[in-house]
This record gives structure tokens, sequence and C-alpha cells, in this order.
């Protein structure tokens, strides 16, 4: 079975990674020798990923210079760039849906996520709703919750108001069908985590429970644990 498409939202400005990411975009970080988004793609690879669109606006074109048109394993790599202004994370998907067709998932570009992707297709296909978010058993240990996930479904997604029955968070990784970035936006930025919001309250958003750590570069320490995960990978 080919793999859905992957979009890769690597169009921040990466403020919290200041000094490094002011003449380098955060994909180009180095993370134990390696830019971060060729690590990304190595994993894609592994996982059966055949075509990948890197939405990109800060520093973009350097990373269209690093990467190129592919990948490993012949992986075949599009760029959607965002423009004279801003679009949001939403607001870049929607621009990049002629490069990703009917279905694809989505994930940051600063997140690096060991997981069975196959698995989380398989949810995504069966659930019969246009979207799916994996989500982690959090409590708070990471960041503040902000997933409702009872009996395998999920109740409710909220990032700017969590609750007290929120613990769960958001992983990272999305699956996504084309049809819910239909209706006017104003022109305004479009942000993924109010389309989940809103797609959550409608009944429309499914959950996929996964129990693998992240790693994410979007913070210096977050920057400093990943390195710390690849150098110890590699040396075993």
């Amino acid at each position: 079975m080919t793999m859905l498409p992957v979009a890769i939202l690597a169009g921040g400005l990466a403020t919290r990674l200041h000094p490094i990411s002011r003449s380098v975009p955060k994909a180009l970080v180095d993370v134990a020798g390696r830019p971060f988004v060729k690590r990304q793609l190595e994993l894609l690879a592994s996982q059966g990923v055949r075509h990948v669109v890197l939405c990109v606006g800060y520093l973009g074109e350097q990373i269209r210079l690093e990467v190129g048109d592919r990948g490993p394993h012949g992986m075949e790599i599009g760029y959607s760039f965002d423009g004279p202004c801003l679009l949001g994370t939403a607001g870049a998907l929607r621009q990049a849906l002629p490069l990703l067709g009917h279905r694809f998932f989505v994930l940051y570009g600063d997140s690096y996520l060991p997981i069975d992707f196959r698995a989380v297709e398989g949810a995504f296909l069966v659930s019969g709703r246009p979207a799916l978010m994996t989500v982690l058993r959090n409590e708070g240990r990471w960041d503040r919750s902000n997933v409702e996930f009872r009996d395998g479904v999920l109740v409710r997604y909220d990032k700017r108001q969590p609750r007290a029955e929120m613990t769960y968070i958001d992983y990272g990784l999305g699956a996504l069908s084309a049809e819910v970035f239909e209706g006017p936006t104003g022109g305004e930025p479009f942000d993924l985590a109010d389309l989940y919001a809103s797609l959550s309250e409608r009944g429309l958003l499914a959950g996929h429970e996964v129990s693998e750590k992240f790693y994410e570069i979007g913070s210096q320490q977050g920057l400093r644990d990943t390195i710390e995960y690849f150098r110890t990978k590699e040396a075993s």
C-alpha cells in the first residue's frame, strides 16, 4: 500500500531558538551532525513515505537548496512557499493542497515522531472522519494537556482553553482530508490548532493513541534532548 503524502510545516520564525535560527531556518538546525529536516526525511522514508511537501516561509530557499527535490530512497520532495503574507499553519496547508491531493499526513517541522505511520494511516482510513489527530497521554508532563480522549474517542481538543479533564496532548502527527479546508477564511492567517478545535467540536476529528516519546527542536531544551537522543541511538 502506498503511504499518504506528508506535509511538513517548516515556515516558522523559530524565535525560541535564537540566536541559532537568525540566519538558519529551524529545519536546517544541526542535530548531532545532520540538518534536522534530513533526519525527518530519513524517518519518513523508513516508514514507506514516497512523497513529501515542505511548507516553507522564513529562509525557505535555504531549505530547498539544501534538500533538493529528491530524498532518501528516491522520495519526491515538493515545496510550497508562504509568499509575502503570513498564512498560518492551516493556511499554508490549504495553499499546498494542489501538491498533496485529497488525503495526507501533516507534521510540524520541529518534531521527530518515531511511531508506526502505517498504523496511523489505517486508523484514519477506517475512522470515517475527515481528520485524525495522534494523541499521547500527558497529564501535564511535557506541556499543558489539550485533548480529552476517552475509550478510544477524541472528545475535544482545545489548545487555547484547556480543561481539567484533558489529560492527553496533541502528539504532532495528523491526517487530513482536503475537504476540511473548504469555506472562506477572510484572507486572515489560519491556524491548524483552530481548525482541529473546530473539527473536534463538530465530532469530525478522530483520535489515535500512541505511547512513544516524541522529540522536538522547538525550544533550546528540546534541541538538547533531541541531540542527546540521536547521539545515544547512533552510539549503540
